[in-house]
């Protein structure tokens, strides 16, 4: 209740409606302490001695109650690969919008604790991000989110042709290599422009190429790789348990 921007004093009140027992503001003020020292210590860990191929970046929007107001902030995420195959999450800063700025500073953060050998950034096309990343990993490829991509064609294409487009869309990203992936995209383009939907025949052109880098790493990595969905499926449950814990001081 607290991080959702709950007061102190309403959860006095909450804790007594729910469990006949009052947590006091001073309690919650304690329990916050300490929990901040283990936060910090986390977000501050090295990350030494292990090398990250991949990192999948996203921001995620929650709401703040800030001086008694609520905004919508963004946070900076960074999960990684690491060598044992598990995801790990490197990562998390404030940054109040996803500005070249605060993606420099994330990044370089995350880079004098340790983070080396990135091979690969994935992530949605977001300006401030890609500037960022190609400032401070040069050495790193960035693949776009194929369905973050999907979604941009979309939202140029009429409701009822959606799902024939997303199978076109699909059927270029089940190749089994880059060259076969790029003659399957100049077959789409001519579908959708003969189905006169030019505009997302332009996305096509314009943008697919970012979407296809997946392409220059092991076959068995692909599918985990041309997605940043995991972190989609984290801004989806964050903003869920948010919106749920944010209701309880309406008393809904």
């Amino acid at each position: 209740m607290y991080l959702a921007g709950v007061s102190v004093r309403r959860i006095e009140d909450i804790t007594e409606a729910l469990w006949g027992g009052k947590v006091s503001p001073s309690t919650i003020s304690e329990l916050n302490k300490k929990a901040y020292v283990h936060i910090e210590e986390w977000r501050n860990r090295p990350l030494q001695g292990e090398h990250y191929t991949y990192v999948y970046v996203d921001g995620i929007y929650v709401y703040r109650n800030w001086g008694g107001e609520v905004e919508n902030v963004s946070i900076l995420v960074a999960i990684a690969v690491n060598k044992n195959g598990y995801r790990e999450v490197l990562g998390a800063a404030e940054g109040m919008k996803e500005d070249k700025t605060s993606w420099v500073n994330f990044f370089q953060d995350l880079r004098k604790r340790g983070l080396k050998g990135v091979k690969l950034i994935v992530g949605d096309k977001c300006l401030g991000m890609l500037d960022a990343a190609n400032e401070v990993f040069p050495e790193a490829k960035y693949q776009r989110c194929v369905v973050h991509f999907y979604r941009n064609v979309f939202s140029v294409t009429p409701r009822s042709k959606v799902k024939p487009v997303a199978q076109m869309l699909k059927a270029i990203h089940a190749q089994e290599n880059k060259k076969a992936a790029r003659e399957k995209t100049k077959a789409v383009i001519e579908q959708l422009r003969s189905m006169k939907l030019k505009e997302a025949a332009k996305k096509v052109e314009d943008s697919i190429e970012e979407t296809l880098t997946y392409y220059d790493f092991p076959s068995e990595h692909w599918l985990r790789i041309r997605t940043n969905n995991v972190l989609e499926r984290l801004n989806r449950e964050i903003r869920r348990r948010t919106r749920v814990v944010g209701c309880f001081p309406d008393g809904n």
